[in-house]
């Protein structure tokens, strides 16, 4: 009886299962290229009764099983190629087999995900944004990020060290640059305790990059605070884009000798890289990389820094024979640290140029949930060392210094929900200050944690609106030795973007609401933009844009005493014998940071044009004005503002005077001559206008070769009348920017070779940001002329390439109190399979 039973169940559950089995179905294909490569990585969306989503595979596969019967749809979309979608019908028990051949996007047809935070064509795009592709990167002599976005029109890249590098758009470049969000896959990388970028903190190699985006103008509307002047948003591979091992060694040599030169030979450099991905199912995917940098420190320049009139001042002149007065305005005049390692009594006169070193690793680890959707987890760690300039002079980043970081990502169409942690560990000793409590080099040393969660979606709305929304919290903790008494922060902010499309215009306008723990009052980023399209590939634009930057807690709470050397010569009209004041007095003074500080604005208005012309041909101008405000500098104050009195003489005074010393401090009030004590501090300037125009053009020939050619023209800052109550701009905290830049450039990557020939230019800059204005001063124009020779051999698996810049050798400085760089030579293997 019980197993008359048993049969019974059995035979009815097989039943049901061959019935089920029957109403269902599946859908499955590969997805390829146009010369019928496989394309891993691709991004599947299945629509109808059932929706989900999956990624191709190594292979170029995809698949979705037991589908309910019915009509669906299949949209593929992958980074570099035109997004295509197909009908299928499944019956019960069948297997639709739905193939895709994907042809590379046409030009002004590529995607961006930064300008609105949602994938927009370039050309319907809000704001302006410049991409760098992963065919761009492989062909490029480029040694480091700075190399790769030189050539970007509108963006101000400089090199100072052989790891310092600085980037802005649309503004004077300067040490410790803070105006320009830096982002990788959607994770700041941006430094909140000061602002600055260490880009050697990117865990990534340069094969690993799919694409770098970069906005030009201000991002505050749906970045938030500090993307003031642009973002640049570096995106990598997936594990499924990436499958296989892949390695690069690189070796080389460059020029270290020149007239001015601190080096007599040449330097090397070497570097190693290898990735590792694979997907061992349909649901997880992994991706192991690892690289290793190294670099001979460049020359230092030597002499005396040019002694000429202040360019700043109309009809100035300059006696570089007398003292700089008000009299004689002059800048420059400075002599350059030499070169070598300080003996006893040399403490900054002298320091010696550091090589840099820099490990990274990182891994990444990708879920495909079956009802949709995907998780990422990731991790990784960047380490650096070698030379930071700033406003006080270099800092050395001690090895060991690190960023660590952590990621938990889950995307499902539009919907995002992001969650990263950073942790920074680096210390830093100046290399020309002393700090006269210790009696050693001034340390910065920085310990932060940011923690972050953001959460974002988009939604179309009766066909014509799309809507997108959004926020993020942060929390930042800060252990800073220039800033004992900083605290802790949190940060919150939301945005909400609405566009439109109505026959051939496009509408678009958004904005964001940020409160910070050290501002009193919430921020608001407003950004509108117009567009007309009188073709589906042309599109004129119209927008205003307002962006903020926060103060950092170092402009809130610097707490630093440094050494000014005084000249006190002129105190021997007083009866104080000569001989006595024949050498600079070391004053101390201070250096603070200012609490009630407001957030620097930047308002911008900007005049666009894209347009592709025949899928080969795109051209793109711009016209822009960015008016900036309460601009966040390091400043002098007037010596009276907290001066040494007799009752409280600098420290050294009175043993250096005796009795006479408070007598001299009093006589000296009298006649208005202060010592000041408290002598820098963080202040807002008055509004400042910059003017620009850029234009460029970039054409592809064929699948195999493609040219480009951009120019950018940016005027001198221009001073604005303050509003009432405040000071208008300081003259003597203007910089000029290079006038005008010029780029070109020919890639090409064929089935047997790979190459690139460019050229870039730019004008005479004037530098006013660092140590005193006897270091202020011009760099010249500089012409470089760059290149890339690679062959590929076993089908490309094996790449052996030679690339060089500034093969023309010229005597390149890109500040004034930087280093100068030389010709370069690296060879490069490249191996795949």
């Amino acid at each position: 009886m019980n197993r008359r039973l048993l049969v019974v169940v059995l035979a009815a559950l097989l039943a049901s299962t061959t019935a089920m089995a029957q109403q269902t179905g599946s859908i499955k294909g590969t997805i390829k290229d146009e010369t019928g490569a496989a394309l891993p990585g691709a991004t599947v969306t299945l629509t109808g009764p059932d929706s989900r989503n999956s990624t191709s595979t190594g292979e170029g596969g995809y698949h979705f099983d037991n589908l309910p019967a019915g009509a669906y749809k299949v949209a593929v979309q992958l980074i570099g190629f035109g997004t295509q979608e197909q009908s299928v019908t499944v019956s019960g028990g069948s297997a639709a087999d739905v193939p895709f051949t994907l042809l590379v996007v046409l030009r002004g047809e590529e995607v961006t995900v930064s300008a609105s935070k949602v994938e927009t064509r370039i050309v319907d795009a809000p704001a302006t944004v410049s991409l760098v592709t992963s065919e761009t990167i492989a062909s490029s002599p480029a040694q480091n990020y700075g190399d790769l976005l030189r050539s970007v029109p509108g963006v101000n890249v400089i090199q100072t060290s052989a790891r310092d590098i600085n980037i802005t758009a649309r503004q004077a470049t300067s040490t410790l640059s803070n105006s320009q969000l830096a982002l990788l896959d959607g994770r700041s990388i941006y430094l909140d305790f000061f602002g600055l970028i260490l880009w050697d903190f990117v865990p990534s190699s340069a094969s690993e990059i799919k694409q770098i985006e970069v906005v030009r103008g201000p991002a505050s509307a749906v970045w938030g605070a500090n993307a003031l002047t642009g973002v640049v948003n570096i995106i990598t591979k997936t594990p499924r884009e990436a499958e296989g091992f892949n390695a690069t060694i690189t070796g080389g040599t460059f020029e270290r000798k020149c007239d001015n030169c601190s080096k007599p030979d040449s330097g090397t450099s070497f570097g190693g890289s290898f990735s590792w991905a694979d997907a061992p199912n349909d649901t997880w995917s992994y991706k192991l990389s690892a690289g290793y940098f190294n670099s001979d420190p460049f020359s230092r320049p030597t002499g005396t820094i040019p002694k000429i009139a202040d360019p700043r001042i109309p009809g100035a002149t300059c006696n570089p024979l007398l003292p700089t007065s008000a009299t004689n305005p002059c800048v420059g005049g400075g002599t350059y640290p030499t070169d070598t390692t300080p003996g006893a009594g040399q403490f900054g006169t002298r320091f010696e140029n550091s090589e840099t070193s820099q490990p990274k690793v990182d891994l990444r680890v990708d879920q495909d949930l079956s009802g949709g959707g995907r998780i990422t987890y990731q991790g990784g760690y960047a380490g650096t060392e070698g030379i930071v300039h700033t406003g006080i002079g270099p800092f050395d980043i001690q090895s060991g210094s690190y960023m660590a970081y952590g990621k938990v990502n889950y995307s499902n169409g539009a919907f995002k929900l992001n969650v990263f942690a950073n942790f920074v560990d680096a210390e830093a000793p100046n290399l020309l200050l002393p700090d006269p409590v210790t009696s050693q080099p001034v340390q910065l040393n920085f310990k932060t944690q940011t923690f972050d969660l953001e959460v974002g979606h988009s939604k179309v709305l009766g066909g014509k609106h799309i809507v997108t929304y959004g926020g993020n919290a942060r929390r930042n903790n800060f252990d800073i030795t220039l800033a004992p008494d900083s605290e802790d922060r949190n940060e919150f902010g939301g945005y909400l973007q609405w566009e439109v499309f109505w026959e051939k215009f496009r509408f678009s306008a958004g904005a964001r609401v940020d409160k910070f723990g050290n501002l009193d009052d919430p921020v608001f980023s407003p950004r509108v933009s117009a567009i007309f399209k009188p073709a589906r590939a042309h599109s004129i634009r119209a927008s205003f844009n307002r962006a903020f930057r926060s103060p950092s807690t170092i402009n809130n709470f610097l707490d630093q005493a440094i050494v000014a050397p005084v000249d006190l010569r002129a105190l021997a009209a007083f009866g104080v014998p000569p001989a006595l004041v024949a050498t600079p007095f070391p004053l101390v003074v201070f250096a603070v940071g200012n609490e009630t500080l407001e957030e620097e604005q930047l308002t911008a208005y900007e005049v666009g044009y894209t347009g592709t012309f025949s899928g080969k041909t795109t051209v793109t101008v711009a016209f822009y004005i960015n008016d900036k405000d309460d601009d966040i500098n390091f400043s002098s104050l007037p010596t009276n503002t907290d001066p040494y009195t007799p009752a409280n003489p600098p420290p050294g005074w009175n043993q250096k005077f005796g009795p006479l010393g408070p007598i001299l401090l009093g006589a000296m009030a009298q006649r208005g001559i202060f010592l000041p004590r408290t002598a820098f501090t963080y202040l807002n300037l008055g509004p400042l206008r910059n003017r620009g125009f850029e234009a460029g053009i970039d054409h592809a020939f064929n699948a195999e070769f493609n040219a480009y050619a951009n120019f950018s023209w940016q005027d001198e800052p221009e001073v604005q009348d303050p509003p009432a109550g405040k000071e208008a701009f300081p003259t003597g905290e203007l910089a000029f920017p290079a006038k005008n830049r010029f780029n070109a450039g020919i890639n090409w990557n064929t089935k047997r070779f790979v190459g690139n020939l460019s050229y870039n230019h730019s004008d005479e800059a004037f530098w006013a940001d660092v140590l005193t204005s006897e270091y202020h001063g011009f760099t010249d124009a500089y012409d470089m002329v760059n290149a890339t020779f690679g062959v590929k051999w076993r089908d490309g698996k094996i790449v052996t390439s030679v690339k060089g810049t500034n093969l023309n050798n010229d005597d390149v400085q890109q500040h004034v109190f930087g280093d100068i760089m030389k010709r370069s030579l690296v060879g490069e293997i490249r191996v795949s399979f």
